[in-house]
């Protein structure tokens, strides 16, 4: 429990949301944002997942931690369960493919519509469950064979609600659209169509929001440069609170899954009348900048303008061409060569201000899943990073710290992207691994990013790098959007928006217009929004619950109106953060379905990996051939006791000594995969380090070869944390998303051999509450 909150008296209650977990057992996630209350397996018969309910805490476990009864079911959302048809002594149920559920549902035999048995449906509720009775529903859609080819997104679409069918009124609208831009749709905007912007995005982008030009250019007395960045003028066509609007807002951004784009706008403006694409007129938001020889944004302005994109370059012919512009790439391309030396050349500088104000860059592993035509993975292969990829990024960076600038210099409301820096307990957290892990270098009392920089690099050359980088990544705060400016930590800037992706990410398309309401001297207000008062409180308690920083401003107070507008622009930034991690839930759950599913075909083979994450109750190794991730539990190292030391983030062998920790090398069995689980097992069947007690790394530098012991393979980008947002984040404009890691779920039940350690150790429990959540 938090240190600071006072003590609850047992017949307290508290309001909150259930949780349910695979084993059975659930917590009660508090609205207060205090320590989740357990519910034992009996508590959670009579109330399902995603229920809002009361509780009372009974008792506390040796270790303070929280254990309630359910006293009143306060909302029973109306939402649908995705699950597969099944008949058992003659009764119908389905059983929930999200097994956080944890219980089937009773299918009357007049409630079965056209479904048959085997098959993946869709389930509404009739009769909640009760403590000595099931849940009884009925069957409302028939999704089909649980093997068929895209099944896994259609579950996912359902499981996460994630919006995929535009409405009546949207298509209508957008159906009504022009084909290209008109004349009337210049008018007053600046005409760019003779200078030569170019579009660079991936091999598999279908959408293009924006679009690049560079040339050398004096700025004051020195050198430097005029970079712009065009950006696709959706707003022009998306009209505040119409219709294709209102359905922009609910989707808040697109959700990429192999194959697949469920877009936040309909195709004919995704891919057609908002696409830069090349040879045809286009309507543009410019940010045109004069960058100095440093890589500072010495001015900017920014207006509406008419573009003709002159080239779809992807990042590969790009970083082709950068590295021989005499090879058979710059040749097919030789008008264009000079620009794309003019923005190596800004890139450059912009990246050496970057590291001057220590902005956070590491490097981490990033995946791409290739499908074969029938959708199932036919290889996973590293997705590489190159200057192309580091050119748009920087070029994209630019131009987002000046959209911020621009709507606090108007003194307009307007979402910010914040990154606060991390929390007083992992800061904590952080330290003690840092001195456990004898770094040599530690964070002060109110850190800035280039301390995390300065670690890093520190340790780069270290055996254990890998395993010190993730330490300082697990330590960074999810970026937020938020009308309260906070700056972005990780970045290292005082204010940062996101304005350079309209067409997939629905904050963007809020700034343009924050920016045009600037342009024309109006204010921009919020329409009408479909925002639930709840959001406004649980925000409110949220952010009263947040320790402010030394040294921070406090907030203004506000009321009247400007309290009802601050709080409304805060509710559509609460809803696009949660959308947003919706949607990269969603792509998890598919990209872990898709590894599953291609594991069951490699059972019983053996592989080299490395230890991705430390847990009290096993491992996670990642596959170098396959780059997939799955569990090796604690009863598979051995037979001994194992502690889990949380300071150092390493199970250690009580007798043998023997040590995992982040980057260990190990060779590994494919076990067992749950397809419905999501999850992979391992078995442990050797030490690709050495042989003998010393698992740790760190220990063997002095015995590695040059390089120090063996990390992941290749094929590094930084982390999809946000802390180096450039407007695309992971997903390359457009393209399929990259790969995550799949799922981690807690271990099958069965009694661990652990131990703790005095210093922060837990004693692991495969059906305990160490990991509550999947």
């Amino acid at each position: 429990m938090n240190s600071s909150a006072k003590p609850l008296h047992p017949s307290d209650e508290i309001e909150g949301t259930v949780q349910g977990h695979r084993d059975g057992h659930g917590f009660v996630v508090r609205e207060d944002g205090q320590a989740d209350i357990f519910l034992p397996p009996n508590e959670m018969r009579a109330v399902l997942h995603k229920d809002r309910v009361r509780a009372r805490i009974v008792r506390h476990d040796r270790r303070g931690r929280p254990e309630g009864r359910v006293t009143e079911i306060l909302e029973r959302p109306a939402h649908p369960i995705i699950g597969r048809l099944l008949q058992e002594s003659g009764v119908w149920i389905v059983a929930p493919e999200d097994k956080r559920y944890g219980q089937d549902i009773l299918i009357p035999a007049g409630a079965l519509g056209t479904a048959k048995t085997g098959q993946v449906v869709v389930v509404q509720l009739t009769e909640p469950p009760a403590l000595f009775g099931q849940p009884v529903g009925r069957i409302t859609e028939v999704l089909g064979e649980v093997d068929d080819p895209g099944m896994e997104i259609e579950i996912a679409v359902r499981k996460y609600g994630v919006p995929h069918e535009f409405s009546e009124d949207c298509l209508a609208e957008a159906g009504a659209l022009p084909d290209k831009v008109r004349a009337q749709d210049k008018k007053q905007r600046i005409d760019l169509t003779d200078v030569p912007l170019v579009t660079i995005d991936g091999e598999d982008a279908r959408d293009f929001d924006d679009a690049v030009y560079c040339e050398p250019a004096k700025v004051g007395r020195g050198k430097g440069w005029r970079l712009l960045v065009a950006i696709a003028d959706v707003s022009h066509y998306v009209q505040t609170g119409s219709p294709i609007d209102v359905d922009a807002y609910d989707r808040a951004t697109s959700v990429y899954f192999p194959r697949r784009v469920i877009p936040m706008l309909p195709e004919k403006l995704s891919n057609g009348l908002c696409s830069l694409n090349p040879d045809v007129e286009r309507l543009c938001m410019v940010c045109d900048m004069l960058v100095t020889a440093k890589g500072e944004v010495h001015a900017y302005q920014f207006y509406p303008a008419v573009m003709f994109s002159h080239a779809r370059f992807t990042y590969t012919e790009v970083a082709a061409i950068l590295a021989n512009t005499r090879g058979p790439e710059a040749a097919k391309r030789k008008e264009r060569v000079p620009d794309l030396l003019n923005l190596h050349d800004v890139y450059r500088a912009l990246l050496q201000a970057r590291r001057e104000r220590g902005a956070v860059d590491f490097e981490t592993t990033e995946t791409q899943i290739v499908c074969d035509e029938n959708g199932r993975i036919d290889k996973i292969v590293p997705r590489t990073r190159n200057d192309a990829h580091r050119l748009i990024e920087e070029a994209m960076l630019a131009a987002n710290v000046c959209s911020a600038d621009f709507i606090a210099q108007g003194k307009q409301h307007g979402l910010y992207r914040v990154h606060e820096g991390p929390t007083p307990e992992k800061q904590d957290i952080l330290r003690s691994y840092l001195k456990a892990m004898a770094v040599g270098l530690s964070i002060s009392e109110n850190p800035q990013p280039s301390e995390f920089q300065a670690i890093a690099e520190a340790t780069k050359d270290r055996p254990d790098a890998q395993q010190i980088h993730t330490m300082l990544l697990r330590s960074m705060q999810q970026a937020i959007y938020t009308p309260i400016n906070s700056g972005h930590f990780g970045l290292a800037f005082d204010a940062y928006t996101h304005f350079t992706s309209p067409i997939r990410r629905y904050p963007d398309l809020l700034v343009h217009r924050v920016i045009k309401a600037i342009l024309g001297n109006t204010k921009y207000r919020l329409p009408m929004l479909p925002t639930p008062g709840e959001a406004h409180a649980k925000l409110s308690k949220r952010l009263a619950s947040r320790v402010a920083p030394p040294g921070k401003v406090p907030r203004k107070k506000e009321s009247g109106a400007a309290l009802a507008e601050t709080q409304a622009w805060e509710a559509a930034g609460l809803h696009c953060s949660a959308n947003e991690r919706r949607a990269d839930e969603a792509s998890r759950d598919v990209e872990a379905w898709l590894k599953c599913k291609y594991m069951r075909e490699h059972l019983g083979e053996e592989y080299g990996g490395v230890v991705s994450s430390v847990t009290s109750f096993g491992i996670f190794v990642t596959l170098d051939a396959m780059y997939v991730e799955g569990l090796v539990h604690i009863t598979e190292l051995g037979g001994e006791y194992f502690r889990f030391d949380e300071s150092r983030q390493e199970l250690r062998g009580e007798r043998s000594g023997i040590r995992y920790v982040i980057g260990t090398r190990v060779r590994v069995q494919v076990s067992r995969v749950d397809l419905d689980g999501r999850r992979i097992d391992f078995r442990l069947v050797g030490d690709e380090d050495v042989p003998g007690a010393a698992r740790n790394p760190r220990e063997k530098a002095s015995a590695a070869p040059s390089g120090g012991a063996r990390s992941a393979p290749a094929g590094k980008r930084r982390p999809p944390l946000d802390i180096e947002d450039a407007g695309r984040g992971s997903l390359g404009g457009g393209g399929r998303k990259a790969s995550s890691k799949s799922s981690k779920n807690t271990a099958s039940a069965g009694k661990s051999r652990t131990q703790s350690t005095k210093a922060g150790g837990k004693t692991a429990k495969a059906k305990g509450r160490s990991t509550r959540r999947t």
